[in-house]
């Protein structure tokens, strides 16, 4: 059958292989793909396998998994798919980092007080209620998408544009991310799931009340983490991160917190407090970037007043970035790895979650359901940056 599609489509003798399987299936299939000689590259020709999320469970079945299909495969011919960031959204964060000179000298501990992440959604699990069962919010989130956005953030210049210049610098952020200890899995981690409530003017139901829900279920709907950042740009400027479902607005954005300037300048006059400045980078819906900064309110007074400087890429240039999988899907074809985890990606993320997945599998949650549909999420999530004396930026 390959030989005839080869042959009707001039295909080159090139094969990409796509394993919609359950994720229990991918290593037997790729283990397939080599009995059958389906893998191997010979004459110039390409053989890449795309896998879907998620890849493992925690460190030890996501290293069991790679190290199988490794067996089989060349850490090149694997495309480990995730299409929460299109290209031009990762472009676009990398362009703005280091194209523009005003921004990357104060890109550090010096400047920034601190940078939140956030990725919210409106939507409830939908009909994939018997996948969240098995999963939950941080083994759905965290290790692939939010941590994608901190290593955008966080990493050092790549070299180049190459695929793999540019994953060598996220891997290292991923590596300098402190793993929790027991101890700071309970105050460093928040955990929430959804009870009844309204989205809009709709009225939508519990957690608990879903398809294929268990009716006295544990499973997270909302995750919020403090993570440190080892090493020497990013050292005692704390990373929050918070996704969840049901949540008051659908929005993914990154905010870079600046320090407060010096007072002293003020202190006779009407300025009672002065703002710290903020960068947003908006992912989506709508990608853009804001700067606040303070500014006189004009009139024989001092007084101050916060303005915001927004740019749309959508008013700019007329077109919104694809996120779509027929990005990746092309990005596969052409060999391009840039958007797709390696393996030392993989496995560092889950480094930092597992710790968290076992403390919570030995303390379930008593209080669960703990927010209300079209909230914000649980009130620990306020609290875990009131304690360092900080809150959540609050999206329009």
């Amino acid at each position: 059958m390959i030989a005839q599609v080869e042959k009707e489509h001039n295909t080159q003798g090139n094969h990409l292989y796509y394993l919609a399987v359950a994720p229990k299936f991918f290593g037997e299939a790729v283990r397939q793909l080599g009995v059958a000689g389906l893998a191997q590259e010979a004459g110039g020709h390409w053989r890449r396998v795309v896998i879907e999320k998620p890849f493992g469970r925690d460190l030890d079945s996501a290293r069991a998994l790679n190290a199988e299909i490794k067996h089989v495969l060349e850490e090149r011919q694997i495309y480990r798919i995730d299409h929460y960031l299109g290209k031009e959204t990762v472009q676009n964060i990398m362009m703005f980092r280091f194209a523009n000179g005003i921004f990357e000298p104060i890109w550090n501990r010096r400047y920034i007080d601190h940078v939140q992440i956030t990725s919210a959604e409106t939507i409830g699990v939908e009909q994939r209620g018997g996948y969240y069962e098995t999963a939950g919010a941080l083994r759905d989130m965290v290790p692939n998408h939010l941590f994608q956005l901190v290593s955008l953030t966080a990493m050092e210049p790549p070299i180049s544009f190459h695929a793999d210049a540019v994953r060598d610098e996220q891997a290292k952020v991923l590596h300098a991310i402190q793993p929790p200890v027991p101890e700071e899995v309970l105050s460093r981690t928040v955990r929430g799931q959804y009870d009844k409530g309204w989205i809009g003017k709709e009225r939508v139901p519990a957690y608990r009340a879903e398809n294929n829900v268990a009716p006295d279920s544990n499973i997270e709907t909302f995750v919020a983490l403090k993570l440190k950042i080892d090493n020497w740009r990013w050292a005692d400027v704390p990373f929050y991160l918070r996704t969840g479902k049901r949540l008051a607005k659908r929005a993914t954005e990154i905010t870079i917190q600046f320090r407060r300037a010096p007072f002293q300048l003020f202190r006779n006059t009407a300025v009672e407090r002065l703002h710290t400045n903020r960068l947003v980078l908006h992912i989506q819906p709508d990608e853009g970037v804001s700067l606040q900064f303070d500014a006189k309110i004009p009139g024989p007074i001092m007084r101050m007043g916060a303005v915001e400087m927004n740019f749309n890429y959508v008013d700019y240039f007329g077109e919104r970035p694809s996120t779509g999988y027929e990005r990746l899907i092309y990005d596969c074809m052409i060999g391009d790895a840039t958007l797709f985890q390696r393996a030392d990606m993989v496995e560092a993320g889950w480094s930092v979650v597992t710790p968290i997945l076992d403390v919570w599998k030995a303390l379930l949650p008593r209080a669960f359901p703990n927010y209300p549909a079209g909230s914000w999420g649980p009130p620990e999530s306020d609290e875990l940056l009131a304690r360092d004396g900080r809150e959540w930026r609050q999206i329009p």
